[in-house]
């Protein structure tokens, strides 16, 4: 019998405690995971505020303590990740808390990964490329609790963390299915103190990744659904946070949202990240915001390849006009959400293309994209961009 259905390995997400009042339960989900001294990891602009000191007091009250280490740039490096590690070792803890955006849950995850490897083992070692992983100590992994405080990267349902190497200002994804947190508790009551640029700049990131999923070539229609669902929540959704950030019912689904496109990116992403992820490690922007400006010029890109799917997501996305309408309705989207209308207005400066381009072209996200990019259109879609 002859077919065309490719084998592929498909692996879904973990325990998720949704809701808002969830936090409440953050003591009892470390228990039952086995973590008896927790070292909390933030960015430094969440330690101070009151979301953090509460989940400290519940820790503090159940007799789990209230370390926290927030030493953590925007875009995390290993100099991070060793300070982390040096505050982990030296407090005797046994379990990470990523509790934050992004960039604290891949932090957290880098402690939990590499606290007990042995000492030979760099982290760059562990990058997401074929069977890298394997080289990892399993056992030495510590448990990872995630309580996400943005609605974007996905990060607390996902197997892999996000780190810049701080010498080439190049971002690596680092790869174990042991980074799958154990436990993750979204509370949307977390997400409403969000200063409103990050409010747009992860939820358009949620975007991006439903998006780039939606579009992949690859198949894995369990991912090409929850993507389709996802885009219709962050365009139903995201204006109404951005407008009233007391909305937990939107600030709910976008917290759906944000989790269901880290499930379906595992179906690949594409032009919009490969892009995003080089002017991220160079110039320090957003990387949700970063997504939200190239965005419109990748779907130009791929047009021709994702033409019918992208009118088959319109059509369910109540979108009138086709491609066309698609398209109108991510610029509608960005304009209400106050998102920079090109790379030039971040910063990006034109003579620094080549080497960007380059670096474009050496992300992993560049092999999902439904158009193959080489040198050339790549540097074309760049300039498009300016």
């Amino acid at each position: 019998m002859s077919h065309s259905v490719p084998n592929r390995n498909w692996s879904y997400p973990t325990a998720i405690k949704f809701g808002v009042g969830r936090i409440a339960e953050l003591a009892e989900h470390c228990k039952a995971a086995g973590v008896t001294k927790p070292l909390l990891v933030t960015d430094k602009a969440l330690a101070s505020l009151p979301i953090t000191a509460a989940a400290l007091d519940a820790l503090d009250a159940a007799g789990l303590g209230r370390a926290v280490f927030s030493e953590v740039d925007p875009n995390p490096n290993e100099i991070n990740m060793a300070d982390g590690i040096k505050a982990y070792l030296a407090g005797g803890h046994d379990g990470v808390i990523c509790f934050g955006g992004g960039s604290a849950l891949d932090l957290g995850k880098m402690i939990a990964l590499m606290a007990h490897q042995k000492p030979a083992l760099s982290v760059w070692e562990l990058e997401d490329i074929d069977d890298w992983y394997t080289r990892a100590d399993s056992a030495a992994i510590a448990p990872i609790i995630a309580v996400p405080t943005t609605a974007g990267t996905g990060s607390e349902v996902g197997r892999a963390g996000v780190l810049t190497n701080s010498a080439t200002h190049k971002k690596k994804i680092i790869f174990h299915p042991k980074l799958l947190p154990v436990v993750t508790i979204c509370d949307p009551a977390l997400t409403v103190g969000m200063p409103k640029f990050i409010t747009a700049g992860t939820g358009m990131d949620a975007l991006a990744h439903c998006l780039e999923a939606y579009c992949s070539p690859f198949y894995h229609p369990m991912s090409q659904g929850i993507a389709l669902e996802g885009m219709r929540l962050v365009f139903e959704n995201l204006p109404l946070v951005y407008a009233d950030p007391n909305n937990l019912d939107a600030r709910a689904h976008m917290m759906s949202a944000a989790a269901m496109g880290a499930v379906a990116f595992q179906k690949g992403l594409g032009a919009i990240h490969s892009l995003s992820h080089p002017v991220g490690a160079v110039y320090g922007t957003h990387h949700g915001t970063t997504n939200a400006v190239v965005m419109p010029m990748v779907l130009d890109f791929n047009r021709h390849a994702i033409e019918d799917r992208i009118e088959a997501a319109a059509r369910y996305l109540a979108i009138r006009g086709g491609f066309d309408g698609f398209r109108e309705a991510v610029m509608d989207l960005r304009a209400a959400l106050g998102i920079p209308e090109n790379l030039t207005a971040m910063g990006v400066d034109a003579a620094r293309l080549d080497e960007l381009t380059e670096m474009a072209l050496e992300d992993p996200s560049c092999g999902g994209n439904p158009v193959v990019m080489t040198r050339e259109n790549t540097r074309a879609l760049f300039e498009s961009c300016m």
